[in-house]
């Protein structure tokens, strides 16, 4: 009886984390080709980190007014329509040779699966009862670790046997299942005026104004959420910095082969594995603030104890443990903002701070770029991590007061007029 009532709990959940498992499998594979095919028509190396600068300019384009959009559609619709538009677009990169439009149709499917992944927040809190949020966001935790391992090696294989075209076939189609998995789904909207896609709303610039002035108003008035939320955006930016010289620090400043960069990145995959893995066992022992603010204070002392590395194995050890951590604080922070953001503006919300974190992104690693350049490798790397460093021990203290525990136990009953 408990079995059969378990299953029913678990029926939903286990449908949208294999559609997502799918669907983050298929984006490693998709991604990894496209940067082998656009190598071999330019053989350029800039030409690739494009690619990297097209994604970064779409996702601050499209976080600016999606938001306003996915808050007004149905989201169980809007997915579909997402992953289907995404698949036909991927399908048809292999039919372009020229790198300006190969750049068009990569910042058209990064609208897409941008909106996608905000709708999914979405969605994802609408559908999991909060009891089974912590759970669920392991799980996923588990999947993305493993799509992180899967998703090269898929591709790897791939390229053994066909040409990287073969895997960009094979993402479009797992896109296309991922929207058939996605029709068994429930419906979850409330609200009569998103029940139907095809009303689409009118954006307009006073309506994007107003979401905005919405946002700024929510946050105003509960500073306490939105000051966990980008301190936690903030240690994104500074590790997607950190990582942008990730490579050239391990091969320039510490003299490692590739070969042996091969094996530390395998480290962190094992981290992250192992840090899922465990994650799914102690989920339940671990408050959220402590998932929060331990995982992203454990991450920063893995930033700074590679980055403070002279050889393989102290740099290996840093790799491990920042990856590891890493599944914890996302866990943590995903459940924290499901249950203390009001769901009828999570969308927005998501979105306008999702274009403030990609638009620091694309400064700090220019900046980080600059400055290794001008000083040293081993400077910015250095300073990215002691960064990180302050503002995980900033997140840390703050989540883990005792006057804030209302925030991490049940939800907060936000709401009102905004």
């Amino acid at each position: 009886m408990i079995f059969k009532k378990t299953l029913e709990t678990w029926r939903y959940p286990s449908i949208l984390l294999f559609s997502i498992g799918v669907s983050s499998i298929g984006s490693w594979v998709y991604f990894i080709a496209l940067n082998l095919i656009v190598l071999n028509i330019t053989g350029s190396a800039i030409a690739v980190t494009g690619l990297y600068i097209v994604r970064a300019l779409s996702k601050s384009f499209t976080n600016i007014w999606s938001g306003s959009l996915i808050d007004r559609l149905n989201k169980k619709v809007l997915m579909i329509i997402l992953d289907i538009l995404q698949a036909l677009l991927i399908a048809l990169l292999p039919f372009f040779s020229s790198l300006g439009f190969i750049y068009t149709m990569v910042f058209l499917i990064t609208i897409a699966s941008t909106m996608y992944h905000s709708t999914s927040v979405t969605y994802i809190t609408k559908l999991i009862p909060i009891g089974q949020r912590k759970r669920f966001n392991s799980l996923r935790g588990l999947l993305d670790s493993g799509a992180f391992l899967t998703g090269p090696a898929i591709a790897g294989l791939m390229f053994t046997i066909g040409k990287p075209n073969m895997a960009i076939y094979i993402n479009a189609i797992a896109l296309f299942c991922s929207a058939l998995v996605t029709l068994r789904m429930p419906n979850v909207e409330n609200d009569a005026r998103v029940e139907n896609i095809s009303e689409t709303p009118k954006l307009s610039f006073q309506v994007l104004k107003d979401d905005w002035k919405l946002v700024i108003r929510f946050s105003h008035k509960y500073l306490y959420i939105m000051m966990i939320y980008l301190l936690f955006s903030t240690m994104i930016v500074m590790m997607t910095a950190t990582d942008s010289l990730e490579a050239a620090f391990a091969t320039k400043t510490l003299s490692l082969s590739e070969g042996e960069y091969g094996i530390l990145v395998s480290i962190a995959g094992a981290g992250v594995l192992t840090g899922s893995l465990s994650n799914t066992f102690m989920i339940k022992k671990i408050p959220t603030s402590w998932l929060i603010g331990s995982g992203s204070l454990t991450t920063a002392i893995g930033y700074m104890v590679f980055t403070s590395s002279n050889t393989f194995f102290i740099a290996s050890i840093g790799f491990f443990v920042s990856s590891f951590a890493t599944a914890y604080s996302n866990t943590g922070f995903y459940t924290f903002y499901q249950n203390n953001i009001p769901v009828d503006i999570m969308g927005r919300v998501v979105s306008i701070y999702g274009f403030i974190e990609a638009f620091l992104i694309i400064i700090a690693t220019a900046i980080f770029g600059i400055s290794s350049e001008l000083i040293s490798i081993r400077f910015a790397v250095v300073s990215g991590a002691s960064i990180m460093f302050l503002v995980s021990f900033t997140l840390f203290i703050s989540s883990i007061k005792p006057s804030k525990a209302k925030f991490y136990s049940n939800p907060s009953e936000l709401g009102g007029n905004l």
